[in-house]
């Protein structure tokens, strides 16, 4: 189990990270480079239970939890 941090450290070299204590299955976050050409900045996406991606913000609770892992 790791922090926030860890998992930030973790997407930024191209793995996935989730929590444990996210209720859905195959759930996870990912780092989603920019692109000068297309005027896109970096972001962190999400996998949502619905197996959509969508731009994704930490809530107080995630940045403060301890439970993160890489997903494999």
């Amino acid at each position: 189990m790791s922090d926030f941090g860890e998992a930030l450290k973790l997407i930024r070299l191209g793995n996935k990270a989730a929590r444990r204590g996210w209720g859905g299955r195959d759930m996870y976050i990912m780092f989603v480079p920019g692109d000068a050409a297309a005027m896109q900045l970096p972001y962190i996406a999400m996998k949502t239970v619905s197996g959509h991606f969508v731009p994704w913000l930490a809530s107080q609770t995630d940045m403060l939890m301890d439970d993160w892992f890489k997903v494999e």
